[in-house]
């Protein structure tokens, strides 16, 4: 079950993330998940190392913290998924 509940938490967080960032990412869906769970992974240890990943009630801070993450993933995998997708065409 908590594999499925890393999938679907990183769907979120991954459209999520591609609906704040401006301008169109040009990922497939599958990748949208990946990049969303590494963002909470991210958001996580970062809210880990802040002390607030865990309190009483909903932890929002360390959600905010796993958007975030998931949007710098995103801003930066995209354009790296772009660019290794033009260079496979041009060399084969």
């Amino acid at each position: 079950m908590s594999w499925l509940w890393a999938i679907l938490v990183g769907l979120v967080l991954g459209v999520l993330a591609r609906a704040i960032l401006p301008g169109k990412q040009d990922i497939p869906l599958w990748l949208t998940i990946i990049f969303g769970m590494v963002g909470s992974l991210l958001g996580n240890a970062v809210s880990h190392w802040m002390g607030v990943d865990d309190t009483d009630g909903i932890d929002w801070i360390r959600h905010l913290l796993q958007l975030a993450g998931a949007v710098l993933v995103v801003a930066v995998g995209a354009p790296l998924w772009v660019s290794i997708r033009r260079g496979r065409r041009t060399h084969t």
